[in-house]
């Protein structure tokens, strides 16, 4: 009968030979064998750059919405001097028809051509969205895109009417942003402010500078959280209520926006746009960003007030365009 040590040394040959003989089958390992020489499949080595680049390039925010509602032969014709972008929703027709009514209107100025269009998302409610399909079909001023039209969606709103300078409008010379409770002073934005005469401006962005800091009170309208934008300070920025900018702007702001985090406030995330491509933003104390009690002679002087409500609106153009010989 064999010894307990003789039998001992067998199972340790035949562990040893059972281990060799596992070793020796191919398959996957990630673990480390030492010296011993034994087939491995080996994972093929990644180029690291090349995945870096990959990384560098792929679009952060890729706004692949497609449009629903487009005018994309407006400035076919001739390039405009001015395009109005005008964020508004759904429900806010008579807002729309008040300022095509009055200051939006393209055909004011015989020696400058303007071009007018409303920015909207899709609505919620089938019944809203084919309203404004029919409101599009009879002034043909309404570009619409696939994205859910909400406030904190304005920033895809107005990345839109970026894209849409740059796709369909690149020869224009400047774009005003603005929104559809703004009244606009366009004798003195374009004759005073923008110049029709002189050479046009490149990089250019001006409107009322805010210089101020997220706020992290979760009941405020404006809070930004600190996930989301870790810094103490805002770059500066213009208010969201009306600004104006050089057409080639659009392009670069929309560009550099595919690479940068997304964030709902749409005037600072504009602002971190223009930080990253070294564009400043001109102070223009003409932009109001609060609403202004009205005075013919102190309306003349401004180029945007805030929170005008559609029959305030057609109030101040008349008196404005009627009264032009009054002197203050």
């Amino acid at each position: 009968m064999p010894s307990k040590v003789s039998c001992l040394y067998l199972l340790t040959v035949v562990c040893w030979a059972s281990a060799l003989w596992y070793l020796s089958v191919s398959r996957p390992s990630t673990s480390y064998v030492g010296q011993l020489n034994f087939p491995i499949r080996r994972t093929p080595r990644v180029n690291k750059n090349a995945t870096l680049n990959n990384i560098r390039t792929r679009p952060l925010n890729p706004h692949d919405f497609d449009f629903l509602i487009n005018e994309d032969k407006k400035c076919e014709v001739e390039p405009p001097f001015l395009v109005i972008l005008i964020s508004t929703t759904h429900k806010e027709f008579d807002a729309r028809q008040a300022i095509r009514e009055t200051w939006g209107d393209e055909s004011t100025f015989s020696d400058v051509r303007v071009v007018t269009l409303f920015l909207l998302g899709r609505s919620t409610d089938a019944v809203l969205n084919e309203m404004v399909e029919q409101e599009s079909q009879i002034f043909h001023d309404i570009v619409v895109e696939d994205f859910i039209d909400s406030y904190h969606n304005l920033t895809l709103k107005t990345m839109m009417g970026m894209r849409w300078v740059a796709t369909f409008c690149a020869k224009a010379q400047y774009v005003l942003k603005t929104d559809s409770d703004i009244f606009v002073n366009m004798e003195n934005l374009i004759y005073n402010l923008l110049k029709p005469t002189t050479k046009p401006r490149r990089r250019y962005f001006t409107g009322y500078v805010i210089n101020g800091g997220p706020i992290r009170d979760m009941r405020s309208k404006w809070y930004m959280p600190r996930d989301l934008y870790p810094e103490s300070k805002y770059p500066p920025f213009c208010s969201g209520t009306g600004y104006i900018f050089s057409a080639d702007v659009a392009e670069l702001i929309y560009k550099i926006s595919l690479h940068t985090r997304l964030l709902h406030l749409e005037d600072v995330y504009v602002g971190v746009c223009l930080r990253k491509l070294g564009i400043h933003p001109f102070q223009n104390s003409g932009f109001n960003h609060w609403k202004m009690a009205y005075s013919l002679c102190r309306y003349r002087r401004v180029v945007t007030v805030h929170q005008i409500s559609p029959e305030e609106m057609h109030r101040i153009w008349n008196d404005m365009t009627s009264k032009k010989n009054l002197n203050c």
